[in-house]
């Protein structure tokens, strides 16, 4: 008779021990599971610290996806025989401010160097072309357009 109180005693021990670890484990993986995963193609974070300044001719201008915005302006600079990657602002910003670029452009850009996958390219900062400023970020190296609207 001892023997048949000690099992359900025993399973009930175990049943404790398996909730606690199994609502432990919920709880820590489930924060990581909530955060956003960032996207392969989301625009990297502006760094003061790799600021820095490129001249050259617009070979090419391109439209592309970055984050959530599919109208993001990109200028491929001829600086020699070296090809830099601009990425300047979406697209209604620029429209709403009347700037244009075109092929055979000469512009000085100052901006940040980072890594997007496995390419370098500049976050635009501050454009020079011809005797207009164009100003794209603040000092801190925050867009001056509304990251909602692209405005």
């Amino acid at each position: 008779m001892l023997l048949q109180l000690e099992i359900p005693i025993l399973l009930r021990e175990v049943l404790k021990v398996l909730l606690r670890v199994s609502s432990f484990l919920l709880l820590c993986v489930s924060p990581g599971l909530s955060q956003k995963a960032q996207s392969a193609d989301s625009l990297p974070k502006y760094d003061l610290q790799t600021e820095m300044k490129t001249k050259g001719v617009i070979e090419e201008v391109n439209q592309l996806s970055v984050g959530t915005r599919k109208d993001f302006t990109e200028l491929i600079l001829k600086n020699g025989e070296d090809k830099v990657h601009i990425y300047v602002c979406p697209q209604p910003f620029q429209t709403e401010m009347g700037i244009s670029f075109t092929k055979g452009d000469q512009i000085a850009v100052t901006g940040s160097k980072v890594k997007q996958e496995a390419v370098e390219i500049i976050l635009a900062r501050e454009m020079v072309r011809g005797t207009d400023t164009l100003m794209f970020r603040d000092g801190k190296g925050n867009p001056v357009w509304d990251p909602r609207t692209g405005k």
